[in-house]
């Protein structure tokens, strides 16, 4: 056990560093769940981590949520709150070896001590399936109690055996008050900080470039602290200038590989869908702001095009692929141009989910009832023998007739009368949804 032993001394070695080279979020970690900032659904009186907290009942879990929003801090005032041995590992820099001397040492804590062990394993989207299937048999066993935090959707990141022996609980961003308190509690208390009298220019700029996440709000604010001289009567007057070097750039939070990359394209199309165009440029934005690849946007778009457009406005599908050849030609940063060209014009189009409707309910039908007969008149007769067999025959040429249209069968005998395109009686489906019920008097649309 010698590992862990020296991990705990250099901890505490940590712990009594001159505070100036801890980082501000480091210091201002709160050490009880009465200091702790937001999440009030989890920690409120009577909620699920407070009641279990104060009922020494603890159990596997995960936190689930954006970072800097507190679910490490959870983590370990949990354990010291039930006075549980607690290791810490990164699933960044840590592998199955790591995970198994932390077991170890539990299954030590548990046989000897009669202590209960807390694994926290950070990022624990970042192990495999291999990696997680060894946590499985010491959570199910009690000999650890597994909390792990994630940034991603752990429906889709965590295996489903260690799942569901852990509940989930999702860790909300912090509100702008939360941060607001987070930083006057910082300049008030930190024993660094409250030596200074420091004056902000835009604390609300403060708040926006940190992203909601309470580690870069305060690390931020200090790093602009420790850059920006007192004036003549000792104040330290932290400008916007100042916040925009210390922060270097407007934080975008988003993720091109994770749970916000979905969130913000489920949005757009969404917006688009729901004729919108001011909310659709604004959520293209947010995407083109955090990296996405536009040939990514485009190519929805033309999914779109068709799914939620279609012939209420054919020429929507004939935009959106011009769109994405454009942006191949062109590139960024010029093929925002076209993307918001693009989503602002498909946005504004009469919509019909008609086409897609029809597939979806055909489909259906071909699942349901199999392989059914081509009708004879339709089916193709290169040989003697099949024009011996009827195929082909009585078949209809349909410009062969008035108006190049001649009613006769085309769907196999069983679903004769089925109709599967209903156009939405909009836009140029209007035109179409009259010609069809003109050819087709018998079948009602």
């Amino acid at each position: 056990m010698e590992l862990f032993d020296t991990e705990h001394r250099e901890t505490k070695r940590s712990s009594v560093k001159n505070p100036e080279f801890v980082p501000l979020a480091e210091r201002m970690r709160p050490k009880t769940l009465d200091d702790f900032v937001g999440q009030k659904h989890l920690i409120g009186m009577g909620k699920p981590i407070r009641l279990m907290i104060e009922n020494n009942d603890i159990f596997s879990m995960m936190f689930w949520g954006p970072p800097g929003v507190g679910k490490t801090t959870l983590a370990l005032i949990i354990a010291n709150s039930v006075k549980a041995d607690f290791i810490q590992i990164s699933a960044v820099s840590s592998g199955v070896k790591d995970v198994r001397q932390a077991i170890e040492k539990a299954e030590y804590n548990q046989k000897y001590l009669s202590r209960k062990t807390i694994l926290f394993i950070d990022e624990i989207h970042r192990f495999n399936k291999a990696q997680q299937d060894s946590l499985l048999h010491s959570v199910e066993s009690g000999i650890i109690i597994l909390i792990g935090a994630t940034t991603e959707n752990p429906s889709f990141e965590v295996i489903s055996p260690l799942l569901s022996r852990c509940r989930v609980y999702v860790l909300e961003d912090l509100s702008a008050d939360d941060l607001l308190y987070l930083m006057s509690n910082a300049l008030n208390n930190d024993p660094e900080l409250n030596k200074h009298r420091i004056e902000i220019e835009d604390k609300k700029l403060l708040l926006q470039f940190s992203g909601g996440d309470a580690r870069r709000l305060l690390n931020g604010l200090d790093l602009a602290f420790k850059t920006t001289k007192p004036d003549s009567n000792g104040i330290i007057h932290i400008t916007n200038d100042v916040l925009k070097e210390a922060f270097q750039k407007n934080y975008i939070k988003y993720d091109k590989d994770a749970e916000e990359h979905y969130n913000i394209i489920s949005a757009f199309i969404k917006c688009i869908r729901g004729s919108d165009p001011d909310a659709a440029v604004y959520w293209l934005a947010r995407m083109l702001k955090g990296g996405e690849e536009p040939k990514f946007i485009a190519r929805r778009m033309i999914v779109l095009a068709s799914e939620d457009i279609g012939n209420a406005d054919p020429h929507a599908l004939t935009l959106a692929t011009s769109a994405f050849t454009a942006i191949d030609y062109i590139g960024m940063p010029e093929a925002q141009l076209v993307l918001a060209q693009a989503a602002t014009y498909l946005a504004s189009c009469p919509k019909s989910n008609a086409s897609y409707l029809a597939i979806s309910e055909a489909k259906s039908d071909v699942e349901r009832t199999g392989e059914l007969a081509v009708p004879l008149h339709l089916r193709n007769a290169p040989t003697k023998l099949m024009k011996d067999l009827n195929y082909g025959k009585d078949y209809k040429y349909s410009h062969d007739y008035e108006g190049h249209f001649e009613t006769q069968q085309y769907l196999p005998d069983e679903l004769k009368e089925k109709v599967y395109y209903k156009p939405a009686g909009i836009g140029e489906e209007s035109k179409i949804k009259e010609r069809l019920k003109n050819w087709w008097k018998n079948k009602l649309r």
